[in-house]
């Protein structure tokens, strides 16, 4: 699942960077469904992007690289239930995805905006969708798990 997330996100990127670079923004469903091309030097909302490359480098790179490890170190480390797992590859193949475009162009490509009126999202990707989801998967899954009743032996 890491490498279909990997793969699936890194071709919508070259799609949408061959399709749409300098290209104005193609809205979809009555402007529900927005696709521009714009490349991303921060984080989520771009955040930091106004930050000295370095300091982009270091927090972006390098913390998301960290990040990812503790990831992989828990998922080994910490029996999970299967959704919450699944939600651990969906993050870790989002994360590894974002990664590859920091460390090869310095930013990520993003291309997709959705909202209603001025009630929109932030431009974002494919691996930002698995992030999200994958985030909630554990999130979901960790509630629902403290919701059962535990019994002692």
């Amino acid at each position: 699942m890491v490498g279909l997330v990997i793969v699936i996100d890194q071709v919508t990127k070259r799609v949408a960077a061959a399709a749409l670079l300098g290209k104005p923004m193609h809205s979809y469903l009555g402007d529900t469904i927005r696709i521009q091309y714009t490349e991303n030097p921060g984080a989520f909302l771009s955040l930091g992007a106004t930050l000295p490359a370095w300091a982009r480098t270091a927090i972006f790179s390098f913390g998301s690289a960290a990040l990812l490890g503790f990831c992989v170190y828990s998922a080994l480390r910490n029996e999970w239930p299967r959704l919450a797992r699944v939600g651990l590859c969906l993050i870790f193949g989002g994360g590894v995805s974002n990664l590859i475009d920091r460390l090869a162009r310095g930013t990520v490509i993003d291309f997709m905006n959705v909202g209603i009126g001025s009630l929109r999202t932030g431009i974002f990707n494919v691996a930002d969708m698995a992030l999200m989801l994958g985030v909630a998967l554990v999130l979901l899954t960790g509630r629902h798990q403290d919701e059962q009743p535990r019994t002692t032996g």
